[in-house]
């Protein structure tokens, strides 16, 4: 399934672990609670980035916190990535003369003076 402004990828996955999607205009309940779910997800990926550097600050780390750090590390990173997928592929493109404004160059990407 191709992503395009009118589908959405949800922050959270179905059977079998396949992902979900929300066709509509982005107002409804289902598209609230996945606003709330991502922001949740963005704020405890933040905790987790501040207890990851304490815990490597103190370099005295047992085998164990490491694995347990990675795995959470892992689970936030998934979830950001897919949040991340979902968002920008709900961006509108921009117009090539949008393009052109942002790298200096005119419609025949040759350099403006």
């Amino acid at each position: 399934m191709s992503l395009t402004g009118d589908v959405r990828l949800l922050p959270w996955v179905g059977a079998e672990g396949k992902p979900c999607y929300l066709a509509g205009d982005g107002t409804g309940f289902l598209s609230r609670l996945a606003d709330n779910m991502e922001a949740t997800q963005l704020g405890l990926a933040g905790d987790l980035i501040e207890e990851a550097q304490d815990v490597l600050e103190e370099r005295a780390w047992t085998p164990g916190e490491l694995q347990l750090l990675a795995v959470q590390l892992t689970e936030a990173l998934i979830a950001v990535h897919r949040i991340a997928v979902s968002r920008g592929a709900r961006l509108a493109s921009p117009a090539s003369n949008d393009l052109d404004a942002i790298d200096g160059t005119d419609d025949e990407g040759d350099l403006r003076p």
